[in-house]
């Protein structure tokens, strides 16, 4: 009888032994769980905005040969403000670094100030791409800032002098010069979800184009235009 109780005293000490030792084996198993799935990153984005075209033509200069008085410091150009559609393109080169190219039409009408007040000059169409390269933060959730600079292009198109008199001047043939500008940027996309969001964006070019133009089929006039427009838009972005 003896022998029987040591006998199972053996037998339950090694299975206490093999199950303790199963056991660390099994707890030494490494636990593999699912990894969260990886968001595949498009390089895309387009915006559609309505832009709001601010000219800030200060400085412009008028020189009329012959007619010391109308070439005065207090003569100027005012430019009409212009409300327009306008479509971006947007290549991200990283997550933060992204390239934009600005698309739209505009057209403003041109008129004289100071000593030229109510001078009608002319209008022209405007066609200003613009490449600007930017830095977008992403560490704000939804709400992503940016910053940009860059280069603008304005090709002056559908040109037309008004060819209306007042105070015995009337401009024929006028002619602005296509020009090269630079472009500074800042504005924000808030992110609805993954591929929608809403923008706000102001941009500042620099575009200071020259021009010519004739005063009663006989005088020339040239001078230099200060566009300098301030561009305020808001709109709908969209993230492929």
């Amino acid at each position: 009888m003896r022998r029987t109780i040591l006998a199972m005293s053996s037998l339950l000490v090694l299975a206490a032994a093999f199950g303790g030792a199963a056991m660390s084996v099994q707890a030494a198993e490494p636990v593999y769980t699912k990894a969260p799935p990886v968001e595949p990153f498009n390089p895309w984005m387009i915006r559609l905005r309505v832009l709001g075209v601010l000219p800030d033509a200060g400085g412009s200069t008028v020189n009329v040969a012959g007619v010391p008085l109308l070439s005065s410091p207090n003569s100027g150009l005012s430019i009409s403000n212009q409300v327009i559609p306008e479509l971006d393109i947007t290549y991200f080169l990283t997550r933060n670094i992204a390239a934009e190219l600005i698309l739209a039409v505009t057209s403003h009408h041109v008129s004289g100030s100071g000593t030229l007040s109510g001078l009608e000059i002319g209008k022209a169409g405007l066609l200003p791409p613009t490449l600007t390269l930017q830095y977008h933060f992403t560490d704000f959730g939804a709400f992503k800032p940016y910053i940009g600079a860059g280069i603008n292009y304005t090709v002056f198109f559908n040109q037309s002098a008004a060819n209306t008199p007042f105070a015995g001047l009337t401009v024929t043939d006028l002619h602005i010069g296509n020009q090269v500008g630079a472009a500074a940027q800042f504005g924000f996309d808030y992110m609805f979800d993954h591929h929608w969001g809403l923008n706000v964006d102001v941009k500042k070019l620099w575009l200071r184009a020259d021009y010519s133009a004739t005063v009663n089929n006989a005088i020339p006039v040239t001078g230099r235009a200060n566009i300098d427009p301030w561009l305020v838009g808001a709109g709908v972005t969209y993230k492929f």
